[in-house]
């Protein structure tokens, strides 16, 4: 594996691009009409469970025809040129499905041969990939006596054995405690940045998304939701959250009364902000009532609010500057 592989001079080509994909089996709709652009990085594709995302997934591989639209991967349209997409590509499935009864080292060697590297270089590499995954010490043993964590990890070293220009992990926290996803994000995080391999992560855990992601793609219902860069879900909105311990309706009637219209969501009171002013006029108002101040601040967009269905103070004050 080399730091240069999957970076390319002058503008960086996407690594995926559909249109008007759809896949159906019988009367459900598992994709409809999506179209995507996946440029180069760690792109998150979220959504609930049955959203989708692994229908895509073995859409993308040539695993699974579409029922319509088109896919093309690296280029390649997966179409006509599957076995090239898979040659290119690595996928971490995200239900078990390793052998018990064989070593690390041998699986991921096997699955190295698998994709035609020759048995000297395949024992190479599947070393390389142990190691980089954490697993090398325990290389000779055989999976049915690794943990989940453990075996996770060899779903990973597999998928990276083949020297790929894109990964395809689906799931790749499943069954790991907390400690666990820590360390196998700060493994997907490494790829990306120690071998610029690009990488898809398919999880319905935003919170794990945001971590490591670069750009995000949102689906729901096997239909696109949003498509954008990190940065611009969790941008500042235009958005005053103001929290205080006690006397919340008090403060609500006194910013009413100020012409700042303040709306409730949850534990928290949120004002359009206008002006610089609009700082001054709430800190005053808090001040004037003598009530404990909580926290005042501009409130950030959540990846989460993109599946819920809007409060009112989301619905009115978010959507003007999220991006929709």
């Amino acid at each position: 594996m080399t730091a240069e592989l999957g970076r390319q001079a002058g503008p960086p080509e996407p690594v995926i691009v559909t249109s008007e994909l759809t896949k159906r089996f019988g009367s459900v709709i598992a994709l409809e009409q999506l179209t995507m652009t996946v440029d180069p990085g760690i792109t998150g594709l979220v959504g609930a469970n049955g959203a989708g995302k692994s229908t895509l997934i073995k859409i993308l591989l040539g695993l699974l025809p579409p029922t319509s639209g088109s896919v093309a991967v690296l280029g390649c349209g997966v179409a006509t040129h599957a076995e090239r997409v898979r040659s290119l590509t690595g996928y971490m499935p995200e239900h078990d499905c390793l052998p018990p009864d064989v070593t690390a080292t041998d699986f991921v060697t096997h699955m190295g041969r698998m994709s035609g590297i020759g048995p000297t270089a395949a024992k190479e590499r599947a070393a390389e990939s142990l190691r980089h995954v954490g697993l090398y010490e325990e290389r000779y043993r055989q999976i049915g006596t690794y943990s989940t964590g453990m075996k996770q990890r060899v779903k990973l070293a597999q998928a990276l054995v083949g020297d790929p220009m894109l990964l395809l992990l689906d799931e790749p926290t499943n069954g790991l405690d907390p400690a666990g996803r820590s360390a196998m994000l700060d493994l997907i995080a490494r790829i990306g940045a120690d071998f610029g391999i690009s990488v898809v992560v398919a999880s319905h855990l935003l919170g794990e998304i945001e971590q490591i992601c670069d750009h995000l793609i949102a689906i729901d219902g096997g239909r696109l939701l949003r498509a954008a860069t990190i940065s611009s879900f969790t941008q500042a909105s235009q958005v005053l959250a103001i929290e205080v311990d006690e006397g919340v309706e008090l403060l609500a009637a006194e910013l009413t009364r100020r012409g700042l219209d303040p709306v409730r969501h949850e534990r928290e009171l949120l004002v359009l902000i206008a002006s610089e002013a609009t700082f001054d006029e709430v800190r005053d108002a808090v001040a004037d009532l003598e009530l404990p101040l909580n926290r005042m601040e501009q409130r950030r967009h959540r990846v989460e609010e993109l599946f819920r269905d809007p409060a009112p103070a989301a619905d009115t004050m978010t959507g003007a500057s999220d991006g929709h």
